[in-house]
């Protein structure tokens, strides 16, 4: 086939739109923020959470009653006037259910904080050191990993003679810090021989330095995704804990230790046990929903 001159056009160079930007600048995080937006699951999960947060500070003010006010109006099904109903000594459920629910979050939020900084920085070390020193750290975080939490627990409550937040709080923090650990070890070993923290020690910059400006923030994805899985893990252990007796104590009260009252009067009274069962379910799944859509957010191998 033979091509002639009359098939080509030439098209030539614009030097006008020589430095027009095709694509607007952006962000790493802002990317994942747009990315976030379009997963409609996600940012639903998102909303429900940002309201569970939003009545569990303020239910009380919402409904008008005290949750440790006693009342006449015993074990009264969800009306206008109790939205949830009352439990066997008249206190009001709605005002209960959100008064638990800010011990519930507290506990899950901050043990998956502390947990994850302590982790964090326990793999990075581990992974940046290297050699004897890194062997002697996972050894300790596989002796670790091996204590059931529910010893631990048991072990605080008989020592402190404490039952509540703190000591649920640091059984949790002492055993859960390990998953992070190995988990951001595994990340640090594929960044530790990069070119830029080879010339980061070719300058002389010191180790901690390297680990908190290098390795920490260019696994920030990675332990933020973490840290979404690992609220709702404490959320459930504190409810767990609770309903079986070991958790929080009168006169706190928290989703479990609701659960576990709302269980005696089941049969008779139903909506004691599912409206605090209904907030740990509904809180849990929104977490997870949520973290799956950011990490898919926070991917760059996702980006379009």
């Amino acid at each position: 086939m033979e091509y002639s001159e009359e098939l080509f056009t030439i098209i030539g160079c614009d030097e006008a739109q020589g430095e027009k930007i095709g694509r607007p600048q952006t962000t790493y995080w802002k990317d994942a923020w747009r990315r976030l937006r379009q997963n409609k699951v996600a940012i639903f999960a998102m909303i429900i959470l940002i309201l569970i947060i939003f009545l569990s500070l303020f239910g009380s003010s919402i409904c008008g009653y005290d949750h440790t006010k006693m009342s006449m109006d015993m074990n009264q099904t969800p009306s206008l006037k109790h939205w949830f109903g009352t439990d066997k000594l008249g206190r009001d459920l709605f005002a209960r259910v959100f008064a638990g629910g800010r011990i519930s979050l507290m506990i899950g939020i901050l043990g998956a904080l502390i947990t994850t900084v302590f982790g964090s920085v326990y793999g990075s070390i581990s992974a940046f050191v290297g050699g004897t020193v890194d062997a002697v750290m996972m050894r300790i975080v596989e002796i670790v990993s091996s204590i059931p939490y529910l010893i631990v627990v048991i072990m605080l409550s008989l020592m402190l003679n404490d039952s509540g937040v703190g000591s649920i709080l640091l059984a949790l923090c002492i055993v859960g810090w390990c998953q992070t650990a190995r988990l951001v070890r595994g990340q640090v070993l594929q960044l530790v021989n990069s070119d830029y923290v080879i010339a980061a020690r070719t300058l002389g910059v010191s180790n901690w330095k390297i680990i908190t400006r290098h390795m920490i923030p260019n696994t920030m994805s990675v332990i933020i995704v973490n840290l979404t899985f690992r609220i709702p893990s404490y959320i459930f252990s504190e409810a767990f804990l609770s309903f079986v007796g070991l958790g929080i104590s009168s006169p706190n009260t928290s989703w479990g230790m609701l659960a576990s009252a709302g269980k005696e009067t089941m049969l008779f009274y139903p909506y004691q046990m599912f409206f605090p069962a209904l907030m740990i379910a509904l809180t849990m799944l929104s977490f997870t929903l949520f973290g799956d859509g950011l990490r898919d957010a926070l991917d760059p191998k996702l980006r379009r």
